[in-house]
């Protein structure tokens, strides 16, 4: 058993490019970051002015893939350029990845407040826990944004188009293999509305400077 914890995130850094970091593109409904993708309900890709993304409906599409991209990660840094809409409902959860066989996961999460949204972003693991939300730092939905979470191996923050929203100390260890969820909670509840066209999952904490150019 020593011996497998040990062996699967070598498997999953072995599926990293040479700055740790992979690209997960929402540009079509089979095959997603090198990954077969299970289709719940019927999510769409869309034309952006930046490209193709996948808009899910709020109440039945989501996407699963039998991958945790952040498994063995003791450090790393989440992003996701997505749309939220305005009329989704008053809590979802947008991008979840979990460890098999336990509650250890990494979550965004949105709270639509007056058709505006504030960033929720949760981390459980072995070792602690450690939610980041502030329900005052608002932004205008029904437009692209760009959101991440960093684990610096000391802190947890999330940033909002580069500016940060929330920072705490947090001790989080590293997950093993998983699956992740897209448009939807792993255990299918709070639906995301809106459309999502990018991620971005590197194992080091980035700086903002570092970040994916806003939209």
């Amino acid at each position: 058993m020593t011996f497998l914890r040990f062996f699967i995130p070598l498997v999953s850094i072995a599926a990293f490019g040479a700055d740790d970091s992979v690209i997960w593109k929402f540009d079509n409904l089979t095959n997603i970051g090198g990954h077969a993708v299970t289709v719940l309900g019927s999510p769409k890709v869309i034309d952006t002015p930046q490209g193709k993304a996948i808009q899910f409906n709020g109440v039945d599409d989501a996407l699963f893939l039998e991958v945790h991209p952040l498994a063995g990660a003791g450090a790393f840094t989440w992003e996701v350029i997505f749309r939220p809409d305005s009329d989704g409902p008053a809590a979802q959860r947008f991008f979840h990845m979990q460890e098999n066989g336990s509650q250890h996961r990494y979550l965004f999460e949105t709270r639509i407040i007056d058709k505006q949204w504030a960033l929720d972003s949760f981390a459980a693991s072995a070792a602690g826990s450690r939610a980041l939300m502030d329900t005052k730092l608002l932004h205008p939905a029904d437009r692209w944004h760009h959101v991440a979470a960093v684990y610096d191996g000391k802190e947890y923050r999330n940033y909002v188009n580069g500016k940060l929203q929330v920072a705490a100390p947090a001790t989080l260890s590293p997950q093993g293999a998983g699956r992740t969820s897209v448009g939807v909670r792993i255990n299918k509840v709070d639906y995301f509305k809106g459309a999502i066209r990018l991620s971005r999952m590197t194992r080091r904490a980035l700086t903002p400077a570092e970040f994916l150019a806003a939209p």
